[in-house]
């Protein structure tokens, strides 16, 4: 498997799981969204809290782009970029693009 079919599939996996871990009671459910032609990869929470409280944001955002992992957004205690690693990804292939450019020196990450 290539590179970035690998990644692909990782990136596909961890959302998924995050996912799941909703409670199939709680009102507020978690959603992936997998574009594989523009390789953007979602989690969303989409739902209603106490029937009145609209609930829907952007968890998760990672692009595959320029045969490399960027992480446009993670808000989540786990970073996704760290569980990247733990599957094998090397650093350097990881782009935390929620930094700055100028900031992205400072993390032991690629810089773009």
């Amino acid at each position: 498997m290539d590179k970035i079919n690998l990644y692909r599939q990782h990136i596909q996996e961890l959302l998924t799981e995050r996912a799941k871990r909703r409670s199939p009671n709680d009102p507020v459910t978690s959603e992936t969204v997998f574009d594989t032609v523009n390789e953007r990869y979602l989690l969303v929470h989409v739902g209603w809290k106490n029937n009145n409280t609209r609930i829907y944001g952007c968890i998760i955002h990672v692009d595959l782009k320029d045969e490399k992992i960027w992480v446009q957004y993670d808000g989540t205690e786990d970073a996704i970029a760290d569980q990247l690693v733990e599957r094998g990804v090397p650093k350097k292939d990881i782009v935390l693009a929620y930094h700055a450019p100028n900031v992205r020196q400072y993390t032991e990450f690629a810089l773009g």
